[in-house]
């Protein structure tokens, strides 16, 4: 990342940190771009990973992994972001077919949808997410000469900041149906702030929209923290994500957004693992056991 100052302060976005992660799930995408049963394509995710000095030796093909599809982290772990990259795609993709103009990514980090989806031609993708990070994604897609397959908006504002209004500036309309996305994000945040995120989508969102997150149902993560999962990705990338992960206790967010009138479904990854014939599976100590993703379409009249 060697060069003008506007690059190195790019750099400090995905450097460390939660912004870290981002370039995990990038690593863990461009291994399963590359599987010969992909699950979902991600081409610009491993140039993401070979741009950033923090991660230049990781790998980006289950090839460059001695143990394979053995290793906790570039295996199973992997497999489980590329499955949840497939699922969070078709629900995406399912819910513009309504007529929905307006998708928002919270959190969007190193997200390439707006680029590698088949979108409707006038739909407008929203990317929220900190100025680093935003600036180090834009820097390599540049570099790739890449165009998004829609009009592609990003938002630079920090999600504990006021994002609503950065968000309206930008061109979102709370007057017509969205889509929203969460993916990755919530349990980093403490309590109180998911329930304003959530209640803040439940405001700008009008009938006909939808939201789908992933939620963590563990009542002590700390239970899970020598699971191979987080061993691994410890010691092989030195991540320790039960201290990025906010310890407190985890609102409902799904019940809240049931009780509002929202039609919700909580599922457990292991379903869509069955369901598409890979994926990871149950197993003892299992640091996924927690894990669900949740639907909601907030109904038309």
């Amino acid at each position: 990342m060697a060069g003008t100052a506007p690059q190195q302060s790019d750099a400090e976005g995905v450097d460390g940190g939660v912004g870290l992660t981002a370039l995990l799930v990038a690593a863990a995408r461009a291994i399963e771009t590359h599987r010969h049963d992909s699950l979902a394509r991600d081409v610009y995710a491993e140039h993401f990973v070979r741009a950033a000095p923090a991660c230049a030796d990781w790998p980006v093909r289950i090839e460059q992994v001695p143990e394979g599809d053995g290793n906790p982290l570039w295996g199973r772990f992997a497999r489980y972001f590329g499955l949840r990259t497939r699922v969070l795609d078709d629900f995406l993709l399912r819910s513009v077919r309504t007529d929905v103009p307006q998708v928002v990514l919270l959190g969007a980090g190193l997200d390439t949808r707006a680029f590698r989806l088949d979108w409707p031609s006038d739909l407008v993708v929203f990317e929220i997410d900190r100025a680093g990070v935003l600036a180090f994604k834009q820097r390599v897609l540049t570099d790739l000469s890449a165009d998004p397959k829609a009009k592609r908006v990003p938002v630079p504002v920090d999600l504990r900041a006021d994002w609503v209004t950065a968000l309206t500036a930008a061109g979102f309309d709370p007057g017509v149906p969205s889509v929203w996305l969460a993916e990755g994000l919530l349990f980093y945040l403490p309590g109180p702030a998911e329930t304003y995120l959530v209640d803040t989508v439940d405001r700008l969102t009008t009938a006909g929209s939808a939201l789908a997150f992933e939620a963590k149902l563990e009542k002590d993560l700390l239970t899970y923290r020598d699971s191979p999962i987080y061993t691994a990705t410890r010691e092989q990338i030195g991540i320790d994500l039960l201290d990025l992960f906010d310890p407190g206790p985890r609102p409902d967010s799904a019940g809240a957004l049931a009780a509002r009138g929202w039609s919700t479904s909580v599922r457990t990854p292991f379903e869509f693992s069955r369901r598409h014939r890979r994926g990871p599976l149950p197993e003892p100590n299992d640091a996924l056991e927690g894990n669900r993703w949740v639907f909601a379409h907030k109904p038309r009249p």
